[in-house]
């Protein structure tokens, strides 16, 4: 797995409440102020601050999941948990921490290449189930390492790196402090998770490598990464999959399994000079939209994916194969010869 290092802040040192309801992030969507530094020596807990169980991959629908309790095998079945709270930071450097599973719900932060704050899980930490494709709309995958990433950073703001599903398929190196100090995980975007207070969502296999039996809310960091190399996120080859629906008069399609987050996809005729540089889709999110013209010929195209990385890959595909409902084009089948 390729891992790597972030410079990591302080977890507040002494936070104590009484009565605490905490919540999920799931797949939908107290504390410290907006923005507050969580190195701060101390902040009180708002009776609405949430503890988060957080799941791998963060579900499509928009309502939050309660946290899962270490001896439950869904957030459903999961209670919200009463009890005083203090988080006190031993090392900077180690990241061994008391009372870890309690951060301070707050925004997530924003830094270069990746964020700090919340890590949370609503799956559960016993069955390590695979991911559902969430709301990056991959249906049934074999990805075990998967996560939700946060919608907002300000509530409702948008501002996230979700960003209408762009996010979709990327990895995310995360690590989070523990009794145990830091403790480290990759996963794959393919889920939203709009919870103001979410950061990273993770699910089962994940979740269970940082949190060991003690579900809640972790304080993180994470920094996105390329997927190549990585084992636990691979579902299947990497393949151009066609919404249902599709015929020659509309289709919209999606990059399965990609190297990481795919930036722009572009088609080239093979035979003709014509060159297409396809939008994506508003509304359904983690889908592009094939123009019209491609669809009704039988005419070669080359469809260029370019990721994150600004690495490409590529098909040559028929225009009417982009027609065919559930089609799964794979890479290594249509690759330039």
């Amino acid at each position: 797995m390729n891992l790597r290092k972030f410079v990591f802040g302080f977890v507040p040192a002494a936070v104590l409440a009484s009565s605490l309801v905490f919540w999920a992030c799931g797949d939908s969507d107290g504390s410290l102020a907006a923005g507050e530094d969580p190195s701060s020596s101390s902040s009180v807990v708002q009776s609405s601050s949430a503890k988060v169980s957080s799941s791998s991959e963060v579900v499509v629908s928009s309502s939050a999941k309660k946290p899962a309790e270490s001896s439950s095998s869904s957030s459903e079945n999961a209670a919200p948990s009463s009890s005083s709270v203090q988080i006190s930071a031993e090392s900077s450097d180690s990241g061994v921490c008391t009372n870890c599973d309690s951060y301070t719900a707050a925004d997530p932060i924003l830094v270069e290449n990746g964020g700090k704050g919340s890590v949370t899980t609503y799956g559960s930490i016993t069955a390590k189930e695979t991911s559902l494709g969430g709301a990056c709309n991959y249906g049934q995958t074999n990805i075990q390492y998967y996560a939700a990433i946060h919608v907002n950073v300000s509530p409702g703001d948008d501002k996230g790196p979700w960003d209408g599903g762009a996010a979709c398929g990327g990895c995310v190196h995360v690590k989070a402090k523990t009794p145990d100090g830091w403790k480290e995980v990759t996963v794959r975007i393919t889920d939203r998770c709009p919870d103001a207070n979410c950061g990273v969502d993770l699910g089962g296999a994940p979740a269970s490598d940082i949190m060991g039996i003690q579900v809640g809310r972790y304080y993180g960091e994470w920094e996105f990464v390329s997927c190549e190399g990585v084992e636990g996120v691979w579902g299947d080859s990497t393949s151009i999959w066609v919404k249902e629906g599709a015929s020659e008069y509309w289709s919209i399609i999606q990059v399965r399994n990609p190297k990481d987050m795919v930036k722009k996809i572009k088609i080239h005729g093979v035979e003709t000079d014509d060159i297409y540089m396809l939008e994506m889709v508003v509304g359904t999110e983690n889908f592009w939209t094939v123009p019209v013209d491609v669809l009704k010929t039988d005419l070669r195209y080359r469809v260029v994916v370019t990721y994150r990385t600004g690495t490409d890959d590529e098909w040559i595909i028929k225009g009417s194969e982009l027609t065919v409902p559930e089609a799964n084009l794979y890479l290594y089948e249509h690759r330039k010869q």
